[in-house]
């Protein structure tokens, strides 16, 4: 059984802070919906950690939209669906693309600094797409997209922000969502934050998996309180592996953007073979899900050694322009990536679902919203397009954002923004070592629902995950303890759903199931009060 609520509390007794909207989360998602918000309403925003320290700071690659006059809506849309192997909601995925060069635009006139070449913006070209539509700004877009957001929130100081503020659950009186109890880590109390709207905007759940591109931050944290709270959690099987993380031992793994492969760097075997021409018609540009799945292949007939990435064949002077972070990193780590090979491997680098939102972000809780990475809009299907995941927070924060000032806006006696619940359970005390579980739950994770799956490795991990449900009741203080039984909960219905799906789709993959069936083409929901996968 998994409990409602993280920890015991006594609402009346804890401090408060009201707002009328709160944010969780500080990526570009987080910050686009409070900056907007915050035009007319008053807006906190909790972050885990430090503002920048989020999934997007850590985006190389940079954001996809059709804006060239060889592009078009139309074509990217295409291409989207046929990355989502047949699960993209397709209404979903027309917003994005429609919506996507203004809001791109927006973002140039906060100052967001993309390459140019001339008097044309700039476009690259990555796996999937069939045309280059990949704004960047150097190998490091995400983080000049975060600092130009925060950036303004700072000039607007129009937002409240608390950093270093976990959110542990999402509020319900009545069925409504009424705000978030968080703990505040540098003084270990809890605090409530009340709102009329809560806009969940929390990432992903990258570090379920021992190799990964995401900043330790990502934990699931806001998928499991949303699932305790009554949301629906949507598509949870399908976790997408980036093909190309540097093969090093530092977590998270430094991130090989896919522009490289864009820009002509090459794929190969440990034999010093491209492994990919032949493969796919894209050849190293195939879908993210192809080329992670056939470097499992060559890794595995190579004796599990790293495969390579050929940039030696591109001047010196491009990559150094072109990017600058790769050559910078690869340099320290002694590769000239100008002479050298780069030794690659997957690395677990996007949650594809999650919150289950409709075209406007809300979930089935009046009142929550969710956006970005947390969030399952449909858009993505079973495998993300390149670059697709940045623009989804832009978009769907926009419409979250448009519909709840519409509401309060309409509102003439809004929510009564008060809270009295007092929580009370056995929670057991245990001794435990909350790195060592956390470590043992990313090699389960990675060993048995990673890139290549089975069902009898599915039943494995399932069996060892409920020998940890104590675990899930236990009494924790601290936010390592509350990370991991985050982590716990969605591992479990990762898993679950990944053994559900008896078929191979997108980045999920069954090796028991090799080929994708008419039969799957549906979508497993999970359910608090159910406890149940559905489809």
């Amino acid at each position: 059984m998994v409990p409602r609520y993280l920890v015991n509390f006594d609402a009346v007794k804890i401090d408060k802070v009201i707002t009328d909207v709160v944010v969780v989360g500080s990526g570009i998602a987080g910050l686009t919906a409070a900056l907007e918000i915050s035009k007319q309403f008053d807006v906190a925003l909790v972050t885990k950690s430090e503002l920048k320290e989020t999934a997007t700071w850590y985006a190389q690659g940079g954001v996809a939209t059709a804006i060239s006059s060889e592009d078009s809506p139309k074509l990217h849309l295409r291409d989207t669906l046929e990355a989502g192997a047949g699960l993209c909601n397709r209404d979903a995925v027309d917003v994005l693309v429609s919506d996507g060069p203004d809001r791109i635009g927006e973002l140039i006139r906060l100052g967001t600094e993309f390459d140019w070449h001339g008097d044309r913006i700039g476009l690259s070209r990555e796996g999937g797409h069939s045309l280059a539509r990949i704004l960047h700004s150097g190998d490091t877009t995400g983080s000049e997209i975060e600092a130009t957001l925060i950036r303004t929130a700072n000039a607007w100081q129009s937002v409240q922000v608390f950093e270093h503020r976990f959110s542990l659950d999402i509020l319900t009186d009545n069925g409504r969502c009424v705000g978030i109890l968080c703990l505040d880590e540098p003084t270990g109390r809890l605090v409530l934050h009340l709102a009329k709207a809560v806009v969940l905007a929390a990432g992903g759940a990258g570090q379920l998996f021992s190799i990964t591109t995401n900043p330790p931050i990502s934990t699931g944290d806001g998928m499991a309180m949303a699932y305790r709270a009554g949301a629906i959690l949507a598509d949870m099987e399908f976790i997408q592996f980036h093909p190309t993380a540097l093969d090093q031992d530092s977590m998270p793994r430094f991130l090989i953007t896919e522009a490289l492969r864009g820009d002509g760097a090459f794929l190969r075997d440990c034999n010093g073979e491209r492994f990919m021409v032949g493969r796919h018609p894209l050849a190293e540009l195939a879908p993210r899900d192809v080329v992670t799945r056939e470097m499992v292949n060559i890794m595995q007939r190579c004796g599990d050694d790293p495969v390579y990435l050929d940039a030696t064949h591109i001047p010196e002077a491009v990559l150094k322009e072109r990017f600058p972070n790769i050559w910078n990193h690869c340099s320290v780590n002694g590769i000239n990536i100008a002479k050298d090979l780069i030794p690659v491997r997957p690395a677990a680098h996007y949650t594809i679902g999650g919150v289950k939102t409709d075209l406007n972000g809300e979930t089935i809780i009046p009142g929550l919203y969710a956006t970005g990475e947390v969030a399952c809009t449909g858009v993505h299907g079973a495998n993300r397009l390149a670059s697709n995941s940045l623009l989804e927070g832009l978009v769907f924060s926009k419409h979250i954002a448009n519909l709840i000032m519409h509401e309060l806006s309409a509102e003439e006696n809004g929510p009564v923004l008060e809270f009295k619940l007092e929580y009370r359970m056995e929670r057991p005390q245990i001794d435990l070592n909350i790195e060592r579980e956390r470590r043992w739950l990313q090699r389960l994770m990675t060993d048995y629902v990673g890139v290549v799956r089975s069902e009898k490795g599915l039943e494995f991990a399932i069996s060892q995950l409920k020998e940890r449900d104590r675990i899930l009741r236990a009494q924790f203080k601290s936010l390592a303890g509350f990370e991991l039984q985050n982590m716990l909960c969605i591992a479990g219905l990762v898993a679950r759903s990944a053994l559900a799906r008896r078929e191979s789709r997108g980045v999920h993959y069954r090796e028991d199931y090799p080929e994708p069936s008419d039969d799957w083409v549906t979508h497993l929901e999970h359910h608090f009060t159910e406890d149940a996968v559905a489809g």
